[in-house]
């Protein structure tokens, strides 16, 4: 992605971002490094500091944080209440890990993200924990590899009966014929 769109690799903290993100209208939802591991050892504390001080600031916006590295959630909990904290799995191990390290923070809500769901192999049934408040479910793109159906027939099953609001994606919404775009409330 880096060389395709001509990106600067190096990691920084660029404050011109937050400066024009003072336009974006009020109650929009920003997805907040989107393309990189925030909480990743190579952060710097005070960059994320400055961050959720920013989001705090802006209390009218939600913000959005997805991250693989969910052990280093808690040093920075409680968040603020308009951030939005998941963490990525792509398997049923990982999903175990993030959902343990996501019940030990405050947020006010807390997402995992299935995507790319690359297998979702268990020997005990699934049952989401009532601290979950958002699913969001999809297949690997570049090239397109989707998971098992009956792995995703599971998944919203076990959704649905936890109450959970799901998130299906493109291309996997597509392939399996089911449309929803359900987000927490």
């Amino acid at each position: 992605m880096y060389k395709r769109f001509k990106w600067n690799p190096i990691i920084r903290y660029d404050d011109w971002v937050w400066h024009n993100g003072r336009n974006i209208p009020k109650g929009s939802k920003t997805f907040v490094g989107s393309m990189m591991e925030l909480f990743g050892e190579w952060v710097e504390p005070e960059w994320l500091q400055l961050i959720f001080d920013y989001c705090e600031s802006a209390s009218t916006h939600t913000f959005l944080f997805l991250t693989k590295k969910p052990e280093n959630l808690i040093k920075w909990s409680p968040f603020p209440k308009n951030c939005w904290i998941g963490v990525s799995a792509t398997n049923v191990v990982m999903a175990d890990i993030a959902l343990k390290n996501l019940y030990d923070i405050k947020a006010t809500v807390k997402f995992l993200s299935l995507e790319p769901l690359l297998s979702w192999q268990h020997s005990i049934p699934t049952s989401f924990p009532p601290h979950l408040d958002w699913l969001i479910l999809g297949s690997r793109t570049q090239p397109t590899r989707h998971p098992k159906l009956l792995e995703v027939a599971e998944i919203i099953e076990d959704a649905n009966r936890a109450g959970i609001p799901l998130f299906i994606k493109e291309p996997l919404a597509s392939h399996i014929g089911i449309q929803r775009q359900e987000m927490p409330k």
